[in-house]
């Protein structure tokens, strides 16, 4: 890029770092004690902006990580935004519906003098939605003592969220698909897919590939496993098992398999729409789809040859 060596230096790392310790009084009474980060890696075009990951595998490093990437795409997209990126370690599925909302509560009075619509924007991410975006924006209009609905974004339409902010990455994504496949000659509506994560991506990913192109989405895992079926997967049986917080493993679309299993899959399109990681030098000559999309931006294709 010729970038100025002092200016490389520079975006080498995040201009403020924040680690919070937060402890949270469990519904047994217990006080359990857990960590999150805020990093605004670069406010040069604007107010900070990125999500923020409740995951049990987070990592100051991979925040660091996620924020240079908003930095650089909010740049490329000419947005008058800058990046940065929050996460807090634990996991939500082990979580009752209190404790998230008390800890979604808390990370935020923790982070609050850090945040604003001026200074730094959050979203949801990994593991986090709406209503968790509403408990954030709610708790940081005590902090100010006012309703201060621009905080955040990804809120519900009921608190002036956003129309269509639900399935942005995914569409995204498919527009990319879309264009790819032109190129690539790849008819899509014969194209046999198959997608690992069933999160705020890869959930999306599965229903717009879906009914825009007439795919056919042959296998889908989660954290909890996968299936696999050669007919197709019931789109419907898969959303019903993750809302009673089981894996899509056991929602009886299809025969089990594992993650590994599902990125070895011989498909035309994989979709790796999971936490970063996951396809590395290790696995990756073991891919046999013709053409992986990365929904997420957190993967890397390093690793492929010949691959779209």
């Amino acid at each position: 890029m010729n970038l100025d060596p002092q200016a490389q230096k520079l975006l080498r790392e995040p201009m403020q770092t924040v680690i919070v310790n937060i402890p949270l009084k469990m519904d047994d009474g217990k006080t359990e004690v857990f960590t999150g980060f805020r990093v605004l890696y670069n406010n040069a075009r604007g107010p900070g902006k990125g999500g923020i990951r409740f995951h049990p595998q987070e990592t100051l490093e991979t925040v660091k990580a996620l924020g240079a990437w908003m930095t650089w795409k909010c740049a490329l997209a000419g947005i008058q935004f800058g990046g940065a990126k929050g996460g807090v370690i634990c996991d939500p599925n082990k979580l009752s519906a209190g404790e998230l909302e008390r800890l979604s509560r808390d990370y935020i009075r923790a982070i609050g003098k850090f945040i604003g619509p001026k200074v730094d924007v959050p979203a949801p991410d990994v593991n986090t939605n709406a209503q968790i975006m509403a408990w954030m924006m709610d708790e940081y209009s005590k902090m100010v003592g006012y309703d201060e609905f621009s905080v955040i974004t990804g809120k519900p339409l009921e608190i002036w969220g956003s129309e269509g902010r639900y399935n942005s990455t995914a569409m995204g994504a498919m527009y990319i698909l879309r264009e790819a496949a032109k190129r690539a000659g790849l008819n899509l509506k014969a194209a046999r897919v198959a997608i690992q994560g069933f999160g705020n991506a890869g959930k999306f990913a599965f229903d717009l590939v879906t009914k825009l192109f007439g795919s056919n989405v042959v296998a889908v895992s989660d954290v909890g496993g996968g299936v696999y079926s050669e007919n197709g997967l019931d789109y419907n049986k898969l959303v019903a098992a993750t809302e009673k917080g089981g894996s899509v493993a056991d929602s009886g679309a299809g025969s089990k398999i594992t993650n590994e299993q599902l990125l070895q899959t011989e498909v035309d399109i994989l979709i790796p729409a999971a936490i970063e990681n996951q396809i590395t030098g290790s696995n990756a000559s073991k891919v046999r789809a013709k053409m992986v999309l990365l929904p997420n931006q957190r993967q890397t294709c390093r690793h492929f040859r010949n691959l779209v």
